[in-house]
């Protein structure tokens, strides 16, 4: 099986959000860009999704989704050898992308005008969820401790109240790029359930985490948390799936499934033929791609983070224990964030995610997607050196 990172595949004109809406929301050239933004790879999936694929084209017929079996039985697997979770296959709950997955979640398990509870800076789209949903976002914003994000346990009772009834969780964080603790989602979680507050936790990016550091499912925690929580989970992130739309909701309580089924019945709900077939294939036979995958990114980061604070005096990388997109700190920086984004768009031509988007504390920040060839970050890391060039002779 050859597997290479290195390749670089065009996915100009292939109605590819990341590069062909290059044009329309940062007036960039796809064809001298780089898109360093959207949350997907830059690399094929395993083998085993082209063949998957493969058949189904030459088979021809596409019609409706049935007998599950095979997807359940993977992602059975899948939690119980790379996260020590084992799970019951009447637990797994297909929801079509993890987005619409708690969408549907905060409509099920509170009202309109209810808080939903986040700690920002985090990823974009539960924001858009709650709001979306009529829902108030509570924001506890993440203390950056030299480098990296904690939360703000001493001024989190004062932030909910009565009508809290959800806390939306990014684990790993998006975009920090932390492994949260054990000892931390304890303490959340313990908060959570005294108060009457459900855990919903998005953890779509549990299989990208560096060595050094584990991922812990806040599910396994205990069974008393386990009873507060739905877990959210997808192949998507790990094996480059984005675009099939797929995932899983993981709901150990009876009472909580049966309630979240009856929303996902209210909606017309039903899974898709690729996206359960793509998922199986990958976690049966991509895991020896992930851990290819994993040192990749890791030098990735590496080259990057030096880069970039080589480049751009006052920059200062985050430290990442997983995910593939760095977030990079420009507080520092004799500039205003403005002029940053100008420059790094404008004269680099490099499309980043602007740090305002994710919530309170991100308005200094911009966030790098490092999951592509290699070849893409050094040329980034050149583009910001020659366009703030004339930053660096004045920092000396």
């Amino acid at each position: 099986m050859t597997i290479d990172f290195d390749r670089e595949v065009s996915r100009i004109n292939t109605h590819s959000l990341k590069w062909d809406e290059l044009g329309s929301r940062y007036q960039l050239d796809p064809a001298e860009a780089l898109p360093m933004w959207v949350a997907d790879m830059d690399f094929r999936p395993p083998e085993a999704v082209a063949e998957l694929l493969q058949d189904a084209a030459e088979h021809g017929i596409n019609g409706y989704y049935g007998d599950n079996e095979t997807y359940l039985t993977a992602v059975q697997s899948w939690m119980a050898r790379r996260h020590d979770f084992p799970i019951e296959k009447d637990w797994i709950v297909w929801v079509p992308g993890i987005v619409a997955g708690y969408s549907m979640a905060i409509q099920a398990f509170s009202q309109p005008g209810d808080g939903v509870l986040v700690f920002s800076p985090v990823y974009h789209a539960f924001a858009r969820a709650v709001h979306a949903n009529g829902r108030k976002l509570v924001e506890s914003e993440l203390i950056n401790d030299n480098g990296s994000y904690r939360m703000d346990f001493e001024r989190l009772p004062e932030l909910v109240d009565q009508r809290t009834k959800i806390l939306l969780l990014c684990s790993p964080h998006n975009p920090g790029g932390r492994v949260w603790r054990e000892d931390e989602l304890r303490q959340l979680c313990e908060f959570c359930i005294e108060r009457g507050i459900l855990i919903i936790s998005d953890e779509i990016h549990q299989d990208l985490v560096f060595e050094g550091h584990k991922h812990i499912v806040t599910q396994t925690l205990s069974p008393e948390i386990a009873k507060n929580t739905i877990t959210f989970v997808a192949a998507s992130k790990t094996f480059n799936l984005a675009g099939f739309m797929s995932g899983s909701a993981i709901i150990s309580d009876d009472g909580l499934r049966r309630r979240y089924n009856a929303q996902l019945h209210a909606c017309g709900i039903g899974a898709t033929r690729l996206g359960p077939l793509s998922t199986a294939a990958a976690y049966d036979h991509g895991e020896v791609w992930l851990e290819k995958l994993l040192p990749y990114l890791k030098e990735n980061e590496r080259l990057l983070t030096e880069g970039v604070e080589a480049a751009i005096a006052g920059a200062k990388v985050m430290q990442m224990e997983a995910t593939y997109l760095s977030w990079v700190d420009m507080s520092g920086v004799d500039l205003e964030i403005s002029e940053i984004t100008r420059r790094v768009e404008r004269v680099a031509k490099i499309a980043t995610n602007h740090g305002g988007a994710f919530g309170k504390g991100g308005e200094q920040y911009l966030r790098f997607n490092i999951a592509c060839p290699r070849s893409t970050v050094i040329e980034a890391v050149h583009r910001l050196e020659q366009a703030f060039a004339d930053l660096r002779k004045q920092s000396r």
